[in-house]
């Protein structure tokens, strides 16, 4: 097969006219920032997810930190998973927490109750579970041993039928490479009317939202210039433009995700016997597949495991020919800032079998065979005679 000119990439958005269409409505309105058209999305989202409230804000990152500030938490322990966004850990540190990081399960990567379990301690108050790639953490497990509040993450979930439902409150995430894009923006949703009232005060420093003051809707005729303030707030808002975006794509999210479900059925059934599979998911964030520890070099000793050098081969090998691939993710306490004192056994040999493959909606049929040939002649070639 003649490699390609393009580089193929491994995530990535798909628009077209019908968000064209939806920002110049917006640009032409007027009123480009926080104004009907997110409070449409928000009642809209909400229904959809099964919840009775949402709070659009401008990234899930910011969803997370508005919580954990609404919640009003002081010098509290936050446990999350090894593998994960950096955000996921980094967030508790912005308000003074610690961020206690636990191994995960070697099937899903989802965090494992049994080290949520042995390593909470007594002023572990939150525990923030990933569903890793779209496949949703085991909340029933983590109930068992975790009496605190659960922030679900839902970043990769949108839309996984139930995700959201299993903690306390959910954030959701509509960055440019997620299953629902708008460039950035992000949700929080919660059948907790006074946590959802609460973010969303806080959302603009503590103001009362400018479009009702401007459209009547504060009881008030014209403009009301004047409001009150009390508590402290950030601005963390989202806006129209983006809104408008949203709800453009979630009139395509089921299209959207019958077509990635389409990609991981091919890439399961096609690719090389040797290739582990990820566990099935609904929204197909990412196709986390594994390289086993045949396609993995040993230890130069000869002591056994060695770590990730076949897969970053692969990497490289499909960068050759013009596939971008990743890896979600590096473990969190890899990083300077989030390095911990204990082991993690299974993250610290499972990660290193991971390989992202593309899983986009401008994807073609001819690309899901590209892709599908160069994995399956790496392995041939290079291992499976080996």
């Amino acid at each position: 097969m003649e490699i390609r000119d393009k580089m193929l990439p491994v995530l990535g958005p798909k628009g077209g006219k019908e968000e064209v269409q939806a920002l110049q409505e917006v640009i032409e309105s007027g009123w480009w920032g926080k104004g009907p058209k997110v409070a449409e999305f928000e009642e809209k989202f909400a229904e959809m997810v099964g919840h009775k409230y949402a709070c659009a804000v401008t990234s899930a990152s910011h969803g997370q930190d508005l919580v954990m500030k609404a919640m009003g938490w002081k010098g509290i322990d936050v446990i999350n998973p090894a593998i994960s966004f950096i955000a996921t850990a980094m967030i508790p540190l912005w308000n003074d927490f610690t961020s206690n990081i636990v191994d995960v399960l070697p099937d899903t990567m989802c965090i494992d109750p049994q080290d949520v379990e042995k390593y909470k301690k007594p002023n572990s108050e939150l525990l923030v579970a990933v569903n890793q790639a779209g496949v949703p953490c085991d909340y029933e497990a983590l109930r068992k041993v975790f009496g605190g509040f659960i922030l679900e993450d839902t970043a990769h979930s949108c839309y996984t039928p139930g995700a959201g439902l299993g903690g306390d409150c959910a954030v959701w995430s509509f960055q440019a490479v997620k299953t629902m894009p708008c460039g950035d923006g992000g949700m929080i949703t919660s059948n907790d009317k006074e946590l959802i009232e609460k973010c969303k005060e806080m959302t603009w420093f503590g103001v009362s939202s400018t479009w009702s003051r401007a459209s009547g809707a504060s009881g008030k005729p014209g403009y009301a210039w004047d409001y009150q303030v009390n508590l402290l707030g950030y601005k963390y808002y989202m806006i129209d433009i983006m809104a408008a975006i949203c709800l453009e794509q979630m009139k395509k999210l089921p299209e959207h995700l019958k077509f990635r479900r389409h990609v991981q059925e091919r890439y399961n059934k096609e690719l090389h016997p040797l290739i582990e599979r990820p566990p099935h998911s609904e929204t197909v964030q990412y196709y986390c597949a594994k390289l086993p520890e045949k396609l993995l070099d040993i230890a130069p000793d000869g002591s056994g495991y060695g770590g990730s050098i076949g897969r970053d081969n692969l990497i490289d090998y499909l960068a050759d020919k013009k596939i971008h691939t990743s890896v979600h993710f590096k473990p969190l306490y890899k990083y300077d800032p989030l390095q911990q004192d204990r082991q993690y056994p299974v993250c610290e040999k499972e990660w290193t079998k991971l390989i992202s493959l593309p899983v986009h909606n401008r994807m073609v049929e001819e690309d899901i065979d590209y892709v599908i040939y160069w994995v399956n002649k790496w392995v041939k070639e290079e291992y499976e005679t080996k």
